[in-house]
């Protein structure tokens, strides 16, 4: 939204400011405005992001492990539990895996990143 608003603006500079250089200066604060609030949001959700996993124990850990253990029980449910059920005429409700699938693969992904900094002695 501040990206549209840059060209009117800068057009604006022309008729109020004399100076070139300051009517430049000007116009490259208002262009790089968006950018550098972008940076602090950013900077905030990596604050926010390193609060969490600060959190060493397993109950205050926060939203991610438990989203993995939901979807661990759900794979279990499906591939365990509801295959052995069967085969005592047992039916088990299956949990929906096209739900749970892209949301695992994404915390796995995560996961290998963070195993590779981890490797490397980052933090």
């Amino acid at each position: 939204m501040l990206q549209a608003l840059i060209g009117p603006v800068s057009g604006l500079l022309d008729k109020f400011i004399e100076d070139k250089d300051q009517k430049a200066s000007l116009a490259h604060e208002i262009a790089t405005m968006s950018e550098r609030h972008a940076q602090e949001l950013a900077k905030g959700q990596l604050e926010v992001n390193k609060a969490e996993a600060a959190s060493g124990s397993f109950f205050r850990g926060g939203w991610r492990p438990a989203v993995g253990w939901i979807c661990v029980a759900g794979f279990g449910v499906n591939f365990l539990i509801s295959p052995i059920a069967a085969g005592f005429g047992f039916i088990v409700p299956q949990a929906d895996t096209a739900v749970m699938l892209p949301v695992l693969m994404g915390m796995l992904g995560l996961g290998g990143l963070r195993t590779v900094e981890k490797v490397r002695g980052l933090k």
